[in-house]
């Protein structure tokens, strides 16, 4: 299992040390590191949320709320988001401060893979870029099913790994050669980002997690490739009963 430091601790515990170390430069090395094309890919998801016309929407691993506040825009829609880190969560919140939207969206800490909200009580859930952290992929899925309504969506957005050989020869050296350095030097953390591209060299994607995405109790699931399948966006839908 591939962990943030490798030390004799939980990958959750790790997880949530790495990102409370990170927390206040996310968002710029997120956007940077990317050239702004995570921004692009999130706004895919919302736009395939929408066709959805939720009401009630589950964000887990929130972050600092980048795809909740985007949610916000779905008409009379209520999200709660969720994250291990406080230090995100601390950060999340500043924003909706800023904007204005802390009567549309709720920010909690909390553990994907034990949550603390009622069963059955919501009509859509997302994921953006947080399931290769999970500690227990199937434990958290098993818990966002149970807390989404019959067949309500979730929608996971996912990096995953480039098949053109040139290309994924390219990406291989940036993520493993360029991002951890340049993550370094901005956010002082060293194993951060080499624990980024090491944690989606390991994720099983494509239609491995389909597969997963089945055990823990969806189906009708399908995917759509992003920029030449530098991520992915997955869905599924609850099974009844």
């Amino acid at each position: 299992m591939i962990k943030p430091y490798n030390n004799d601790t939980s990958k959750k515990d790790e997880v949530r040390a790495m990102f409370n170390s990170i927390a206040r430069n996310y968002d710029f090395l997120n956007h940077f590191l990317s050239f702004g094309i995570d921004v692009l890919w999130r706004k895919r998801l919302i736009r395939e949320l929408t066709k959805y016309k939720p009401s009630k929407i589950l964000d887990i691993a929130t972050g600092t709320a980048d795809l909740a506040i985007m949610a916000a825009k779905i008409k009379d829609a209520e999200i709660v988001g969720v994250d291990l880190s406080s230090g995100m969560i601390e950060v999340g919140k500043e924003k909706l401060d800023r904007k204005n939207l802390n009567q549309k969206i709720q920010l909690l800490v909390g553990d994907a893979e034990s949550l603390d909200l009622k069963q059955n009580s919501f009509d859509a859930a997302m994921v953006a870029f947080g399931v290769r952290n999970f500690e227990d992929l199937d434990k958290g899925l098993t818990e966002i099913a149970a807390v989404l309504k019959d067949k309500s969506p979730l929608f996971v957005l996912e990096f995953s790994k480039p098949q053109l050989p040139l290309f994924k020869q390219l990406y291989h050296f940036y993520s493993f050669k360029i991002l951890p350095l340049i993550g370094k030097v901005i956010s002082k953390d060293s194993s951060a980002y080499i624990y980024l591209p090491a944690s989606i060299n390991e994720f099983h994607s494509g239609k491995d997690f389909i597969q997963v995405m089945e055990r823990c109790g969806f189906s009708d699931c399908r995917m759509i490739p992003l920029s030449l399948r530098i991520a992915t966006i997955y869905i599924g839908h609850k099974n009844i009963g």
